[in-house]
């Protein structure tokens, strides 16, 4: 019997390595849970200026038409002129909406009201369901992490997020009716 704890499958062996390769950058990641106020925001905002902060260009894509991710990082929405909404419905370069923000490294790509009606438009739009996946492969190579903040809701808005994510992330609640 060893004295020394086991190693947590994943966890980083003492030379710092897992054993395994380490996953190519840039990385694209949805934040997505049907679910409101579990988090999803939350979890998108500070996981992603932790990573610029540590010099890793992050771009947050904010798709919640309530816009928090974007207001919580100091955007004015009401005072934007282009948006997500004009990424998705109006054939706007992703790169023409993305905005810096304080926090060094870390930028995002605006959500104002206007997207709560990108649902309905979207639905007689052609492909719909990638637009956003090739919005970003035009602009994937200026970041090494896209982290899309989905709203709380399987529309259209969270199905081009999993569509133009390469990972998904689901931040959860510790309670019963989470599981539901």
């Amino acid at each position: 019997m060893s004295d020394t704890p086991p190693t947590p499958t994943g966890a980083d062996d003492a030379d710092g390595t897992t054993g395994r390769p380490p996953r190519p950058l840039p990385r694209v990641i949805a934040v997505a849970n049907q679910k409101g106020g579990v988090g999803k925001t939350t979890t998108t905002v500070n996981t992603a200026a932790a990573l610029a902060q540590s010099g890793l260009r992050t771009l947050i894509v904010d798709l919640d038409p309530q816009g928090n991710a974007s207001s919580g990082l100091g955007i004015d929405v009401r005072a934007l002129s282009t948006t997500m909404y004009d990424v998705l419905l109006n054939d706007t370069s992703l790169d023409d909406c993305v905005e810096p923000t304080e926090v060094r490294n870390l930028f995002v790509a605006p959500a104002n009201l206007d997207l709560a009606g990108a649902e309905i438009e979207l639905v007689s739009a052609f492909s719909r369901e990638l637009i956003l996946r090739r919005a970003i492969e035009a602009v994937i190579d200026d970041y090494d992490y896209v982290f899309i903040d989905c709203p709380p809701s399987l529309g259209l808005l969270t199905i081009n997020g999993l569509a133009a994510a390469h990972e998904v992330m689901v931040p959860i609640q510790c309670e019963y009716y989470a599981l539901e």
